[in-house]
């Protein structure tokens, strides 16, 4: 049973940041327009998001629009876009009933006033919800974050008051997943997943089934967690 910084078995609920990637690859393999593939990887959101609570999931990131993913054709970004904002209008009501708090982490200032009124009218609507905090990323860059947290912190800069900023509450991941075979962090969470435990699978993100979810779950639970420490084994 993994454990909790202070050598304590964890009992509370988990938080789980997903690298949703493979998308591109999933509608390649098929024939289909890449933005095909994004639309499967809305339904494989929709899926862990369901699954999330009963599997003891209570917090959950994940990275939908990196800050480099600019670079990547006009069209498709503004088909993401668009994507994004469709599912804000649908899914807004379904959280709500589902008990989901839904928040948007990253940059702003280069979306579209549609899209960032959609965004603050689906993050009040679920304000309240206490069962799962679904946290997603767009326009979105780990050293950018931490960046604009030194610059906001008043007084002396420690780990505690960076953390304070950054972390606004948020507990730091005990589990980071990456669908598709890759293995890197790709500029996600990097302060939060310090000691996070790290899943990679072959699974192209559309794929990505409550099982696999579930399977990553139990392969953490597995783990021993020592956050730099020694168990009582390996001290005696």
């Amino acid at each position: 049973m993994p454990s909790s910084r202070d050598g304590k078995p964890e009992t509370g609920k988990l938080h789980v940041g997903i690298i949703m990637d493979g998308n591109g690859r999933w509608a390649a393999r098929r024939g289909l327009p890449r933005t095909a593939g994004h639309e499967a990887g809305i339904e494989a959101l929709r899926r862990m998001v369901q699954a999330a609570s009963g599997l003891g999931i209570g917090t959950l990131t994940v990275h939908a629009f990196s800050a480099d993913n600019w670079k990547r054709p006009q069209a498709e970004v503004l088909a993401l876009m668009d994507l994004f904002r469709r599912y804000l209008d649908s899914e807004t009501e379904q959280l709500v009933r589902d008990g989901v708090k839904l928040s948007i982490v990253g940059r702003r200032d280069r979306l579209s006033a549609e899209l960032i009124g959609e965004i603050e009218r689906s993050e009040a609507a679920t304000e309240w919800g206490d069962d799962v905090h679904l946290r997603v990323c767009v326009d979105y860059s780990a050293r950018e974050a931490i960046l604009a947290a030194a610059k906001t912190v008043q007084g002396e800069l420690t780990r505690e008051s960076l953390e304070a900023v950054l972390g606004n509450g948020t507990p730091p991941v005990d589990l980071l997943i990456r669908t598709s075979g890759e293995q890197r962090l790709s500029d996600f969470l990097l302060w939060e997943c310090a000691y996070a435990e790290l899943y990679f699978t072959p699974k192209l993100w559309p794929d990505f089934a409550e099982a696999d979810l579930a399977e990553a779950i139990a392969d953490f639970r597995r783990r021993e967690r020592r956050f730099g420490s020694l168990t009582a084994a390996n001290a005696a």
